[in-house]
């Protein structure tokens, strides 16, 4: 029904269904653990392969399939039992607990958590233990697929050469402007983001400086993509869930795209090297793009 029915009649639902939520957001759960990004690393996948675990509850109401609420930025202002409105109840909870003997979790993914400079305070500030799962790709690609998103959704009308010349302009005063006002949401800072979104130190090391080392889970797309079985039992194991054989690994939101123009790489290849030479360094950690 909820393919067939109009778009007047989704709202409605949607809405009475959002408002029930709201009025017993005293009784749900704030998530355990987050999927922070970053944008077009296999953040959809990894959610959509968690939520297949028994013990993983999916975001409330089950029937819209939604990974996140994107609260800690563009809805940050509707308040924290808006956003406890989007998990299960803790009676839920209790009784998938007497059935299973485990506890199950909540959680939401959404990748710009990890780029945008105030998330990770506002999170810490809620949810102090939850558990942060990054999931990090070659950044040369992951510029080049996130532009190919942004033209396929008609958001980008440069090419990508041209939009990572523009990328400077196009962000000029947008870092002033969210550290002047906590509810200003930048587009240009969340689309346009080719370029900078790839360099992972500073995200990293901004969530590291809050969390403990031990609650952050630092993943590369590549081994994800490569192996989805056995990343998805390192993220279970870290999550400390029962292990589970994933029943269906298929990737979410592929966008095949034209190969990059080769000067094009060749500098990004450049540009990216000392970053991620500098964020293997912090983390003792080898990367799959690195060369």
């Amino acid at each position: 029904m909820k393919d067939v029915s109009p778009r007047w009649a989704k709202d409605m639902a949607n809405a009475a269904t959002r408002a029930y939520a709201v009025q017993t957001a005293s009784q749900r759960h704030l998530p355990d653990f987050l999927i922070i990004g970053t944008k077009r690393g296999g953040t959809t996948s990894l959610w959509n392969y968690l939520v297949q675990h028994p013990m993983v509850m999916p975001m409330y109401p089950e029937s819209r399939e939604i990974k996140s609420p994107w609260y800690f930025y563009v809805n940050y202002a509707k308040g924290d039992a808006w956003y406890r409105s989007h998990f299960a109840t803790e009676a839920q909870l209790d009784r998938l607990e007497k059935k299973y003997g485990v506890r199950p979790l909540t959680g939401e993914a959404c990748p710009y958590y990890m780029y945008y400079p105030p998330v990770a305070q506002r999170v810490l500030d809620r949810m102090p233990n939850t558990k942060i799962i990054m999931t990090l790709r070659d950044p040369v690609k992951r510029a080049y697929s996130h532009y190919w998103e942004r033209a396929n959704q008609g958001g980008e009308p440069l090419t990508f050469d041209e939009a990572l010349a523009a990328e400077a302009d196009r962000m000029l005063g947008e870092h002033e402007k969210m550290a002047a006002d906590p509810y200003y949401y930048s587009e240009a800072h969340d689309y346009h983001s080719y370029r900078d979104r790839g360099v992972y130190l500073p995200q990293v090391e901004r969530w590291l400086g809050l969390f403990p080392r031990e609650n952050i889970l630092i993943i590369a797309a590549e081994d994800l993509y490569r192996d989805e079985r056995a990343t998805f039992s390192r993220v279970i194991d870290f999550l400390g869930l029962p292990a589970w054989e994933l029943p269906k690994a298929e990737r979410h939101n592929y966008i095949p795209a034209p190969p990059m123009n080769p000067e094009t790489k060749a500098e990004l290849t450049e540009f990216y090297r000392p970053h991620n030479r500098a964020l293997s360094e912090l983390l003792e950690q080898t990367f799959p793009w690195e060369s």
